[in-house]
């Protein structure tokens, strides 16, 4: 499978964690406590995206 690569940017909030936005993926956006969270979180819910796109793909055939 290919493997492709999506900037995330980390935002810090001011109530403490980080917003993570996947600006290449409109409306990708996660939330984690720290750093290392935030991209974990990101990583999940560009999966997510990505699955949820080929669905509608294959449902839209």
């Amino acid at each position: 499978m290919k493997q492709l690569t999506y900037r995330i940017i980390l935002n810090p909030e001011p109530e403490g964690g980080y917003t993570a936005n996947v600006p290449s993926l409109p409306g990708c956006i996660t939330y984690g406590e720290n750093i290392d969270q935030a991209i974990a979180m990101a990583q999940e819910a560009i999966e997510g995206y990505i699955l949820v796109l080929k669905d509608q793909f294959t449902d839209f055939r």
